[in-house]
């Protein structure tokens, strides 16, 4: 029991980590990547909200081009 914890907590942290970077650069609040520790529904919530919401960081640039 105790080894399968750490093993869970290990790939929660290292999906931890670059999430916590996207949702920053997205504009999100980072807080949103410890959704990654709820089992199963978690990265299924990370991955709608980042797909399908708009980007906070986006929001003033859409009538510029790059």
């Amino acid at each position: 029991m105790i080894p399968e914890f750490f093993h869970v907590a290990i790939v929660g942290l290292m999906l931890l980590v670059p999430l916590f970077f996207i949702y920053k650069k997205a504009g999100f609040h980072p807080a949103w990547s410890l959704l990654v520790f709820l089992p199963g529904l978690g990265l299924l919530l990370i991955f709608m909200q980042l797909a399908f919401l708009p980007w906070p960081n986006l929001l003033g640039r859409e009538g510029q081009e790059s």
